[in-house]
């Protein structure tokens, strides 16, 4: 793992009125990219307690986590299995090849139920007949208290030594006014909440089209993890966060002609790599943000570049310049 992760001032985006910096979670390491490693690790340390020989959970054909659950289980001697939302009959992605070369199982449940499946057997997580006793299940994505629980530690990235090297002397004399990251699940965004300073502004951008349900779904972690007295710093509800919801580009892993001429641009000024289905709306919601006046003047965003950019692999040759 690297230990050094790099804040690196994003200059294309920065105005006079508005700095923008950029959290490369990216850089953490190749398999276990960006904010994947922090949703884990406390569930893999429970499982390890738990003497569990197994890793479940779920994701769709393009899930990170997946890989990365994969990656992780081969590296502490356990096996894993993903409960995938797709049908038998269609190819395998090559994020799912991937998982499958880390000695992932495989077991394609379908779209239509694959949610009430997937409530099945997390409700069944705790039984103790057959095999289900040495099954130690993640919720997709990593969702859950444990998963914002190690969410909350990413912002300790920003007060290890030498790693602002990229960032003018002044800019880090300013403390970060808001902190701005991709959804899926929404446990990374609670955990950032959790951590997140009174004074700044945690600005989530969901990639999944009419997802009515995230709100409810990320105040439910902070409610459960304020309860369990997992971050004494999270207050009950005083800590406010804003989901920006125009910014998905038509749904999960869905893409655009503008959305890939963006992420090439933005390689070319930048030499920051982004992903087809989180990080590339992310920064492309932030620059029309800054664009159309959002921030106040003196604003200085943290964005938190969350990784998995293996799904770029699913792309025609030559679509992207990295």
């Amino acid at each position: 793992m690297n230990q050094n992760i790099p804040i690196q001032n994003i200059i294309s985006f920065s105005t006079p009125q508005v700095s923008a910096s950029v959290l490369r979670l990216d850089t953490l390491h190749t398999i276990i990219s960006g904010n994947k490693w922090y949703k884990l690790k406390f569930y893999i340390q429970e499982a390890q307690q738990q003497e569990a020989s197994t890793l479940a959970s779920f994701g769709g054909p393009y899930s990170n986590h997946l890989v990365a659950l994969a990656f992780a289980a081969k590296h502490y001697g356990f096996k894993s299995i993903g409960y995938v939302r797709s049908n038998e009959n269609e190819p395998l992605t090559p994020t799912l090849e991937e998982a499958v070369r880390y000695g992932m199982e495989l077991k394609r449940i379908g779209r239509t139920a694959f949610q009430i499946i997937k409530d099945e057997l997390l409700h069944q997580k705790n039984s103790h007949q057959d095999d289900h006793s040495k099954i130690y299940w993640i919720d997709e994505g990593g969702y859950g208290t444990l998963g914002a629980k190690g969410a909350a530690t990413i912002l300790d990235s920003i007060h290890s030594n030498g790693n602002t090297n990229s960032i003018p002397p002044d800019m880090i004399r300013i403390p970060f006014t808001h902190i701005i990251a991709a959804v899926g699940t929404g446990t990374m965004l609670a955990g950032l909440i959790q951590s997140a300073a009174s004074y700044q502004q945690v600005i989530g951008i969901p990639v999944l089209k009419n997802e009515g349900s995230i709100e409810n779904e990320i105040s439910a972690l902070l409610e459960s993890n304020h309860n369990n007295n997992m971050n004494s710093n999270y207050n009950g509800h005083q800590k406010q966060f804003t989901l920006l919801h125009d910014f998905h580009l038509g749904g999960y892993a869905k893409t655009t002609p503008a959305q890939f001429k963006f992420m090439n641009q933005f390689w070319e000024a930048e030499k920051i790599p982004t992903d087809i289905v989180y990080t590339s709306k992310l920064f492309m919601a932030v620059d029309q943000l800054i664009k159309n006046n959002y921030f106040p003047a003196n604003s200085n965003l943290l964005i938190i570049h969350s990784g998995g950019l293996q799904g770029n692999r699913s792309l025609p040759l030559e679509t992207l310049n990295f």
